[in-house]
């Protein structure tokens, strides 16, 4: 299967099109698309999904996609690499390209909060005066506005409800599942009555209200969650293993390492070499 590379950390574009110009494509690189007008289907690894007028789709590194077209449509491209996610100081939202990597299994748009559907759709707008006209500054702009949106598409997808949940009569799931991401690096304000008690509910009823709506244990999701973070440090960062036991609430290197292998099959290191070489290959 063909590969698509960028030789440079970020790369913005429009585009005006009938028919999507690249199929059965895998890309070695983050891209988000924003629909600008037009509508029709978005095939993500397989999967169909319409789009229409303001969607934006973010496609992970190895995702394969593209679109069926019923319209003439407009879209802005930008694709980064994973270093530039990397080597950005996210203020906040330091696991940025842990929620950004796994944004593809949500498919559809990534655009929840219409209050962010219209910041993104003026901050397009600017973005492709930006990349129109050459003024001073214009690369330092044009990394700005890519860095709002990444941020918004972010908080977008973190606050966006897992693969299975079902949330019915209320939204305090969504509420637990923001608290359990925003305090996954302190195990002691994850314990089940810790959580319970926050919500004024009884640890008995958690878990059952829990299993309910995301059709997993809570320990589970957590268990899950922080696996997810860890081999994304290990991947995308040169920590060490003792600076990964203290930032995940580890006791040592010892408890973190057969807290890895118990769900992944292999320790910290042979993760991080087996990740490190298919790097290397796709590159």
């Amino acid at each position: 299967m063909p590969k698509e590379n960028i030789y440079q950390s970020v790369q913005v574009f429009y585009e005006k099109v009938d028919n999507c110009p690249l199929r059965d494509r895998e890309f070695n690189f983050f891209e988000l698309v924003y629909v600008i007008s037009g509508c029709g289907v978005h095939v993500v690894n397989g999967n169909k999904i319409t789009y229409r007028t303001g969607d934006m789709f973010l496609l992970a590194p190895h995702d394969r996609h593209e679109f069926d077209l019923e319209i003439t449509c407009e879209f802005m491209v930008i694709r980064f690499g994973e270093s530039y996610i990397k080597e950005y100081q996210w203020k906040s939202m330091d696991h940025m390209e842990c929620i950004l990597y796994y944004a593809s299994h949500l498919s559809g748009s990534v655009l929840i909060n219409r209050e962010d559907q219209q910041m993104v759709s003026s901050l397009m707008q600017n973005l492709r005066q930006a990349i129109s006209y050459e003024f001073m500054y214009n690369e330092d702009l044009i990394r700005h506005l890519v860095n709002a949106i990444i941020v918004i598409a972010g908080r977008n997808i973190a606050i966006m409800k897992p693969s299975g949940i079902t949330v019915r009569s209320d939204g305090r799931i969504l509420q637990i599942l923001d608290y359990i991401q925003e305090y996954i690096r302190e195990p002691e304000l994850l314990k089940v009555t810790v959580i319970a008690d926050k919500f004024g509910i009884s640890p008995t009823y958690l878990g059952t209200y829990f299993r309910k709506q995301c059709n997993e244990t809570i320990q589970s999701y957590i268990s899950s969650y922080r696996i997810r973070l860890i081999a994304h440090r290990l991947r995308f960062s040169n920590k060490r293993v003792h600076e990964l036991a203290d930032e995940f609430g580890f006791a040592d290197e010892s408890h973190i390492n057969k807290f890895f292998k118990r769900h992944k099959g292999v320790s910290l290191k042979v993760f991080r070499d087996t990740a490190h070489l298919n790097v290397s290959e796709d590159a």
